[in-house]
This record gives C-alpha cells, structure tokens and sequence, in this order.
C-alpha cells in the first residue's frame, strides 16, 4: 500500500564565528528566545499539515531514511534549503517547495537535479514569480490554520480597540516614522486605546502572549510589506479579530534588487476580513471605513478561513498534490 512519506530538512548548523559554536548556537537560541515560542515559518507550515492529517485520519511517515522508501510512496518535502534533498536518490516523484529557496535564481536546476513534479508556493503572486523558472510544476498550496486553537476568546476580555502588529522588516529607520508612528498617533487622537506587538519579540511566553492580545483586542493593524500566506494575520481572523492590513502591493524586498513585481501583505483576505490601505495617506480614511464596517456587523473574519483555510481542507488539499505527483499529472495546467 502507497504511503505518504513528509519530510522537514533544514540546512545543518556550521560553525559560524568559533569552532564548534554550531553546537551551542541553538540552545543559545532555545534561552534568549524560549521554549515556548512556537513553530515558525516553514516548520509551522510542516507541523499544520501533520496535524491536518492527524485530523483526517490520515497516516503519513515522518522522515523516514530516503532508503526506506517504496517505488509507490508518495513523497512531499517541505524543507529549508538545498540541502533538504541532500542524498535523495529515488525515482518516486517529489512534491515540493515553499522553502526550499527564497528565490527561484537560487535554484533554477531544481527540476533537472530530482523528480520534483510540483513545486509549491502559497499564493498567486509568489507562484507568478516561479512559473518563468519552473512552468506547469508550479501549484498553490496554502497550509491549513488550526482553527481550534486560534478561536474567539469571550467578549468580556477585550480592553483595547486594536492590536498594532508591526512586522516592518525593511527600512525601519524610514518605515517607523513614516508609517508606524502616524498610525499610532491617528489612534492615539481619535481615542483608540491599542497594544502593540513587534513580529519576533514574543519573548519566553511565545505564541501564548499573542493569543492573549488577540483576545484582548477588538480589531488589529497588521503592518507588513508583503507576505506569502502570513500566519499571524490569519491566526487574527481565525480567532474573529478583523484585520486593517497595510498592502503596498508591490514585492518589497529589498535583497533582489527594486523588480516591479505585483505583491500583497494579505494574498487570503476579502471583505468579512477587514480593509487595506496602502500608504500612510491613506490610513485615515481607510480607518474611518474599517469602523464603520465594524459598527455595522459587517466583519466576519472566522468565517472566511472556516470556508477557505482549515487544517482539514488544506491537509486533503496536500494529499491531493501527492496522488496527481505518483499518477503522472505532473505537467496538467
């Protein structure tokens, strides 16, 4: 019988300043950062679909030595760089991606090197900037949020009206002041109480202080360039905080150059969600729409990621990827 063999690799730790140091930089990390902190990044994409498959029902193998492998396994490895297929010699076809590279330059021989018969990304505007590189191996594939976990909080606890989530990740030293601080200076006029969280700075209480906060607030500012799917955003409207998003819509990233490419900070967003603005100029009067919306009953963000992005349907999802990748439907549109 076929099994579903999942695979996390990460690139190995090298020695970086000190001989040896490779060995004591992660528990360096486990006590600056905590052991609370949470699956972040690629590991939370892996952890969601694990735990979708727990969901479903749905046995699945966990790295298991590419050696082990059976010629009708079914193969998905959603890793951190090249070396997540280091050694990989077998002919069964791969579904992969989403961290493998950061850009497809990285890698453009991915394809020729293993049977990769998808390559993932999770929106539309990320999966635009691959498909010169790798064609019809590109797919959308968004992991499931854990709607369980992230869920309304009793209305009793809210005590600020919005939660400022900063994630400004490039040219704070212009960013701040152009946006962050016109924002809470336009809350702070009009009366709005608000708590602020900066992406990162969790501290030892991890994902559980930012739960807290959410249950704590009315509605959030998110704050970001651009995102991929963006965990914290969803984890807002899966737990009925609407969302006020900041969306440049351009990719922002300053480490490939200024390319004119079209990008979103909220790719999985409509109007249950909240609004968008896209400069400073704007928040104002996005702001004052955002309240109305909110006044009328017109916000239902749960609603949206219970029909669109549960830890059950994006799981099934994967699964589906797996079965077309073994029957041969790698180059179907």
């Amino acid at each position: 019988m076929s099994r579903i063999c999942l695979y996390y690799r990460t690139e190995p730790e090298r020695d970086r300043w000190l001989l040896g140091d490779r060995h004591i930089r992660p528990a360096i990390r486990r006590l600056v950062r905590g052991k609370g902190g949470g699956a972040a990044g690629v590991a939370k994409v892996f952890a969601n679909l694990c735990l979708g498959l727990d969901r479903l029902g749905i046995a699945h193998e966990v790295n298991l030595p590419f050696s082990q492998l059976r010629p009708d396994d079914r193969v998905g490895v959603i890793g951190v760089g090249r070396s997540a297929l280091d050694g990989y010699d077998r002919s069964n076809p791969i579904v992969a991606g989403i961290g493998l590279m950061t850009h497809p330059r990285e890698w453009p021989t991915l394809c020729d090197d293993y049977p990769v018969a998808f390559y993932l990304q999770q929106c539309d505007w990320a999966n635009d900037l691959y498909k010169p590189y790798f064609g019809t191996r590109c797919r959308i594939w968004p992991v499931g949020i854990d709607t369980y976990s992230w869920c309304p909080g009793p209305p009793a606890e809210k005590r600020f009206d919005f939660l400022v989530y900063d994630k400004i990740r490039w040219r704070r030293d212009e960013m701040v002041p152009r946006l962050l601080d016109p924002v809470r200076a336009e809350l702070a006029r009009r009366g709005l109480s608000f708590a602020e969280l900066r992406y990162g700075a969790y501290g030892r209480a991890g994902e559980g202080r930012y739960r807290s906060l959410l249950r704590q607030c009315r509605a959030m500012i998110f704050l970001c360039e651009n995102e991929t799917q963006g965990f914290a955003c969803l984890e807002a409207l899966a737990s009925s905080v609407p969302v006020l998003a900041w969306d440049p819509g351009r990719w922002l990233d300053p480490n490939w150059g200024q390319p004119d490419i079209p990008a979103t900070s909220v790719p999985y967003f409509d109007e249950r969600c909240g609004l968008a603005f896209r400069d400073g100029s704007e928040f104002s009067a996005r702001l004052d729409e955002f309240l109305v919306s909110a006044a009328g009953g017109r916000l239902v963000p749960r609603d949206y990621v219970l029909e669109n992005l549960t830890l059950e349907r994006c799981s099934a999802h994967f699964v589906e990827l797996l079965d077309q990748a073994r029957t041969g439907a790698t180059l179907a549109a």
